[in-house]
C-alpha cells in the first residue's frame, strides 16, 4: 500500500477516536447533571420556628419520603412527586368533629400540601393547609438546609475524653433551667435525686409543665446517668438538645423504636434490657460524629449507629450546633440521679 495512503488512514482513525471519546465520557456527567437535587436529608425550620426533618430517596424509579414535623415520630408522607422543578409533598390528616357533649359524630380527612424549591443546599418551602371552617387555605413559608452525608463510624477505641463534668449536684438546680420559661417548673432536688412531679388537679385547668435543660452546651461526649421510671412513666434524655433517648416503662414489650433506650422513632434497641417499673436503671450514652451508642443496664442496645436527623421535640434541627442535655418533664413523673458528662477532646 502507498505510504501516503497509510498515513491518511492512520490520521482518519485517530481523528474519529478523538471525536468519539468525549461523547462517551460525557454520559456520566449528564447523568449527574440530571440527578434529582431533592434526594437526601434536610433539616427543616418549620412554621413557628420548630424543628423538623425531611428525608427524600428514590426506590425502583419512584420517589419516597419521610417527615418529622415538630413533635412526635418520623412518619411516611402520603405522596411525593416532582412538578416541574418543584418537589411536592402531601400529608393527610384526620379530624374528628364532635357534638356539644363531646361525642364524635364524624371523622374526615384533609390533605396538606408542601411545595419545595431547591437552590444549592437550601430549600424554600410553602405549606398549604385547608382552613378548619372549610373556607380557603392558610399558607406558611419556611426553610430547610441540606444535611451533609454522614461520616464513617468513629473508632471508639481511639476516642480521648476530657475531665468528667457533674451536671447535677444533688442539692439544687444550679446549672439547669427550663427550655421554655413560660411553663411551670415541676423539677426539684430531693435527697440527691432530680425529681419531676407534674401534678394535675382534677377539675382544674391543665398545667403545662416544662422540660429541664443544662445551661451549658456540648458537642460530642459520653453521658452516664441513672433513672427510675414509675408506672406509665414517660420522659426522655435529649443529646445536644436534638436527639431523644427514650425513657419509658416498656418492660416486657417487644423491640420498638419507642421503647426504653431507643432513639425515639429512629433507632430501635437490638435487645431488651429494661428493668421493671420502680427500679433504678443505668444509661451509658456516647455521641460522636453523628453516631450513637446506648448501653442500658450493662447491655449495649444501640451500637455506634448513625443519626439521620433530629427527633421529635428537638430544640432545633441543626445537627452540627452544640446543645444542652435536656430532660423531658412535660409528660409524667420521673427521677434521675448521678448525671455525669465527659466531653470528647480527640476523635
Amino acid at each position: 500500500m502507498n505510504k501516503s495512503i497509510c498515513y491518511v488512514l492512520v490520521f482518519l482513525a485517530l481523528w474519529f477516536t478523538c471525536i468519539s471519546v468525549p461523547a462517551r465520557l460525557s454520559s456520566p456527567k449528564s447523568a449527574a447533571e440530571t440527578a434529582n437535587p431533592y434526594i437526601g436529608h434536610w433539616a427543616l425550620t418549620i412554621p413557628g420556628g420548630g424543628a423538623g426533618w425531611l428525608g427524600v430517596e428514590q426506590k425502583d424509579g419512584y420517589l419516597d419520603a419521610n417527615i418529622l414535623w415538630g413533635g412526635g415520630s418520623v412518619v411516611p408522607v402520603a405522596s411525593v412527586y416532582m412538578d416541574g422543578d418543584a418537589l411536592n409533598v402531601t400529608r393527610v390528616h384526620k379530624v374528628e368533629r364532635k357534638d356539644a357533649r363531646g361525642k364524635v359524630i364524624r371523622t374526615h380527612t384533609f390533605t396538606e400540601m408542601i411545595i419545595a424549591k431547591v437552590s444549592g443546599d437550601t430549600l424554600r418551602l410553602t405549606q398549604i393547609r385547608p382552613r378548619s371552617n372549610g373556607k380557603g387555605v392558610n399558607r406558611s413559608e419556611f426553610t430547610g438546609k441540606r444535611i451533609p452525608p454522614l461520616p464513617p463510624k468513629p473508632d471508639l477505641s481511639k476516642v480521648k475524653y476530657g475531665k468528667p463534668i457533674v451536671l447535677f449536684n444533688g442539692t439544687n438546680l444550679d446549672g439547669w433551667k427550663l427550655t421554655n420559661p413560660r411553663q411551670t417548673n415541676g423539677w426539684s432536688a430531693e435527697d440527691g435525686v432530680l425529681v419531676n412531679r407534674p401534678v394535675q388537679q382534677e377539675g382544674k385547668r391543665h398545667i403545662s409543665y416544662g422540660n429541664l435543660r443544662t445551661v451549658a452546651e456540648f458537642e460530642d461526649f459520653n453521658l452516664k446517668l441513672e433513672v427510675n421510671v414509675p408506672k406509665r412513666g414517660n420522659s426522655g434524655v435529649y443529646l445536644r438538645g436534638i436527639y431523644e433517648v427514650q425513657v419509658s416503662n416498656s418492660y416486657g414489650r417487644g423491640l420498638d423504636s419507642h421503647n426504653m433506650g431507643a432513639i425515639y422513632s429512629r433507632i430501635k434497641p437490638r435487645v431488651n434490657a429494661e428493668k421493671p417499673t420502680g427500679r433504678w436503671q443505668t444509661m451509658n450514652i456516647t455521641l460522636i460524629d453523628r453516631h450513637v451508642t446506648v448501653e442500658l443496664n450493662g447491655k449495649i442496645i444501640i451500637d455506634n449507629q448513625p443519626l439521620l436527623g433530629c427527633t421529635g421535640g428537638a430544640l432545633w434541627s441543626d445537627v452540627f450546633r452544640p446543645g444542652p442535655i435536656y430532660l423531658q418533664g412535660d409528660h409524667s413523673a420521673i427521677n434521675y440521679r448521678n448525671i455525669v458528662l465527659t466531653p470528647v477532646i480527640i476523635r
